[in-house]
């Protein structure tokens, strides 16, 4: 596993919910004799910022904050040269599995949309996915599931990234300068921050966006607190910090 995943995952960890609350009932605990008047304040401002980042009135407002910036321009008859699909993550332990190891949902979601954008314009699939925590690499896998899922071949493989920005530059080392246009498929969340990625790595992006935010009407279950809301926001909130991130790093 290498370091930088793991720095990278410890400080994010902390740095979004639900690590975020943990880390500031924390301070607020260890501050209840040095600083006895705020240490109340920060830990029911906790307490409701946690409330409210599980309810689907928060999670839809921040996921809507993502997803509202982006467009799907994969049509029919795109000038566009490949397909790039993008890894999402992957499930250790499937024991349902023989290699003990599969694609997670989110990543079946975006092979799903890239199967079906393929077969209205047969242009050829580039996947892309390393493994930064060990294994087999989600390329592997995801050209695994294309064949066998979906019928679908994939003509590149990237295998060596680690993240978003390292998924641009690995694939422009096997399609560029040749196929300069392509079709990015990644969850609609994650597609802000990726085509900024591969356009920096020279290449012309079609964004084709998928596994949109279950936005629920809004309704008295609107202020119910659920897991998956958390879930959510924390995704939500983690591509809005990624966003910032890669523009102070310039990708």
């Amino acid at each position: 596993m290498a370091l930088s995943v793991i720095l990278k995952t410890v400080v994010s960890s902390f740095l979004l919910p639900p690590g975020l609350f943990i880390f500031l009932l924390a301070i607020a605990f260890f501050l209840r004799h040095k600083a006895p008047k705020w240490s109340p304040r920060l830990f029911w401002a906790t307490l409701l910022s946690l409330y409210l980042f599980s309810t689907p009135l928060i999670s839809n407002a921040i996921s809507h904050l993502v997803e509202a910036q982006i467009t799907n321009v994969a049509n029919p008859g795109t000038s566009a040269n490949v397909i790039v699909v993008l890894g999402g993550g992957k499930r250790f332990g499937a024991v349902d599995i023989i290699e003990g190891e599969t694609i997670n949902n989110v990543t079946l979601a975006r092979l799903r949309y890239a199967a079906k954008v393929h077969k209205f314009n047969h242009l050829p699939i580039l996947v892309s996915g390393g493994a930064p925590f060990g294994g087999i690499s989600e390329a592997q896998l995801m050209r695994q599931s294309l064949k066998n899922d979906f019928g679908v071949d994939t003509t590149w493989l990237e295998p060596a990234s680690n993240d978003t920005a390292e998924n641009a530059k690995e694939s422009a080392k096997l399609l560029l300068p040749k196929y300069p246009e392509i079709i990015l498929v990644t969850s609609a969340d994650h597609m802000v921050r990726a085509s900024r990625s591969f356009e920096q790595a020279g290449f012309i992006v079609h964004t084709a966006p998928t596994d949109f935010h279950n936005a629920e009407p809004l309704s008295i279950m609107s202020f119910v607190p659920k897991a998956s809301f958390l879930a959510s926001s924390s995704s939500a909130a983690k591509e809005l910090l990624g966003q910032m991130w890669y523009r102070l790093l310039g990708n």
